[in-house]
């Protein structure tokens, strides 16, 4: 009896973790610098690996208006749906809010004398860009992009 009341409990905590809404991403990537550079281009790697940004009005996926998923560059993780992509007249892909709250990861970016929200992408850490709280309803957030940090696939 004591084996079956076991069994029952162990195959419910089984059940529950595997239906978790953990906040933690999915999967990680980890790559050295060798590897990154044989994957990404040059300016891809020194936006996503080296914290780089890229010129403003460059980047094609600024002018995408299709609806589709914009993903990570480097691990194709997710990130932002056209849905939320706003023009915010920057020069970079804007959006209101990622795909969901473990798409993306926030830090804290002191450099140039500032203090900004660095965004990375939660799965791989590569560099995104930076938040600002000038964006539209309903978030009020501009997620401002790198868009060579980015792929677009439309739906």
């Amino acid at each position: 009896m004591k084996l079956l009341l076991s069994l029952v409990l162990s195959a419910c905590l089984f059940s529950a973790l595997a239906f978790t809404t953990d906040d933690t991403p999915p999967r990680r990537v980890v790559k050295t610098d060798a590897e990154w550079k044989k994957v990404l281009t040059p300016n891809q790697f020194t936006v996503l690996r080296e914290h780089g940004t890229e010129r403003a009005f460059t980047s094609p996926l600024n002018d995408i208006h299709d609806h589709g998923t914009f993903y990570c560059a480097g691990c194709h993780s997710p990130l932002f749906s056209s849905d939320t992509k706003f023009d915010s007249g920057t020069g970079w892909p804007s959006f209101y809010m990622p795909l969901s709250k473990t798409a993306v990861k926030e830090t804290t970016d002191k450099t140039y004398g500032m203090v900004r929200t660095e965004v990375e992408c939660a799965v791989c850490g590569g560099h995104l860009g930076h938040v600002f709280n000038d964006g539209p309803k309903p978030t009020g957030l501009r997620y401002c992009m790198n868009g060579v940090a980015m792929t677009f696939e439309k739906k």
